[in-house]
């Protein structure tokens, strides 16, 4: 699973040792940096994120007024110097919160954290919506054989239908359940579909599918739990 995040940040230090710390774990996919939690607020109508790194205090408008704008919004990591905004964050449900300065251990256990919750929501889920032409269309999850790459466009195979998606490999990475795993930078599979593997390619149906050397070690020790 990829979580999506962003930071909002108005100290140029802590966002940079922050950025650091983010680009060092493998599943957290940095979109975008911001000083202004006003900017942030713009990116967010137009963009999926999963978890935001929020500076308290920030000037314009302060990261609990941030919290307070939104009507839903994606897991929460407070950041400050200041110990006394921890209760206020936690009343508005924040996952967690990093007191400045805080070490790399620190950090991994709070984004650690917010993955477990994320995995088990998706995995209470048995479908997620996808957007194909004018439409929004429910997928089941025990439907998907696989998804491919096709240039700007993903073709989900299904067992009784393909359909055709602008949706990127990042946002299903970050909304499908374990069953399913990365194998090629133009393919997800449907471990509970594999019929056969062989020589580094995945049979399922008719479709032979070949594992990348980027994702190799992955999958086989998925396969192996």
């Amino acid at each position: 699973m990829t979580i999506n995040c962003i930071i909002i940040e108005d100290e140029p230090l802590a966002k940079e040792r922050l950025e650091e710390y983010v680009n060092k774990v493998s599943y957290l996919e940095l979109k975008e940096s911001f000083s202004s939690g006003l900017d942030a607020l713009k990116f967010l109508k137009d963009n999926i994120i999963e978890l935001i790194f929020l500076d308290v205090q920030m000037d314009e408008l302060s990261g609990i007024q941030f919290l307070e704008s939104l009507s839903k919004h994606p897991k929460i990591i407070l950041t400050t110097a200041f110990e006394e905004y921890a209760i206020k964050g936690f009343e508005l449900n924040v996952s967690d919160y990093l007191l400045k300065p805080y070490t790399f251990e620190r950090f991994l256990h709070a984004v650690d954290r917010v993955y477990n919750e994320l995995s088990k929501e998706i995995d209470s889920k048995d479908s997620i919506f996808v957007k194909t032409e004018y439409r929004l269309e429910r997928v089941c999850f025990k439907n998907i054989l696989f998804i491919e790459g096709m240039r700007d466009y993903r073709r989900i195979h299904m067992t009784d239908k393909k359909i055709m998606t602008l949706q990127t490999f990042t946002e299903f990475e970050s909304q499908l359940p374990k069953q399913f795993c990365r194998v090629h930078k133009s393919y997800i599979v449907s471990i509970d579909k594999i019929e056969s593997i062989e020589r580094d390619r995945i049979k399922i149906g008719e479709e032979l599918i070949p594992i990348s050397d980027t994702y190799k070690k992955e999958f086989y020790d998925r396969i192996k739990q």
